[in-house]
């Protein structure tokens, strides 16, 4: 055994472990699993048929997210927990396994919300929203797709120009998963007529949008 392999303990292994991936993790990583699987199997299993039926999921929740360290946990400084990759990955296989809808609130939360505010932000958007979104105090979503090209930015009809020193966007999104719980949006838009003429904006949902007017079969534990 080198040193830098964990030690396998006898407990980790199961008839679900089938591949013994445990013994690849460190201390760190096997207990962000454990925790994560925890807190599914305690607070968000019991309530999953409910939330599946009335195709939403309380908006508090996202504070408990937060909490543990979830949103943006692959992100550094801003509140974040600053976790490694492989962290990440196992507290989203958690949640997925209560779910699917609570792995797509926190990894939109933190993916696409957070990750494009903290890549392509403003030091002054990221200092607004980064830590609000890390807490859970603030939720976030991403307004890519669209009714007639799906997430296929070459189709993209929202348009963006200029008004003044303001932008005014005119346009249709739709299954947006967290729209519906949303804050701030991170809003896709065509600013001219070239290939690369796309931009996202940050669009707090207190400003004048239309309400959401579709619902799915899949993921309704993760309001669109």
């Amino acid at each position: 055994m080198s040193a830098a392999t964990a030690p396998v303990q006898k407990d980790l292994y199961s008839p679900l472990e089938l591949f013994a991936t445990d013994r690849l993790l460190d201390a760190d990583e096997r207990d962000i699993a454990a925790t994560v699987r925890k807190f599914v199997d305690t607070k968000l299993r019991p309530n999953v048929g409910d939330w599946f039926e009335s195709a939403t999921l309380p908006k508090e929740l996202g504070r408990e997210f937060g909490a543990l360290g979830l949103l943006g946990m692959h992100l550094q400084g801003y509140g974040c927990a600053g976790t490694n990759a492989v962290s990440y990955g196992l507290a989203c296989m958690e949640l997925e396994a209560g779910d699917s809808g609570f792995r797509s609130f926190v990894s939109v939360q933190g993916s696409l919300s957070m990750f494009s505010i903290y890549r392509y932000g403003s030091e002054e958007q990221k200092n607004e929203w980064l830590p609000r979104l890390a807490t859970g105090e603030a939720i976030g979503c991403f307004g890519l797709t669209e009714p007639d090209f799906g997430s296929n930015p070459a189709g993209m009809r929202t348009r963006a120009r200029r008004d003044g020193r303001d932008w005014v966007l005119d346009g249709t999104k739709m299954w947006i998963t967290n729209g519906n719980l949303a804050d701030v949006a991170t809003v896709w838009a065509r600013t001219g007529d070239g290939d690369g003429d796309i931009s996202g904006f940050l669009v707090p949902t207190d400003t004048r949008v239309s309400p959401p007017t579709s619902s799915t079969r899949s993921c309704r534990c993760a309001p669109r």
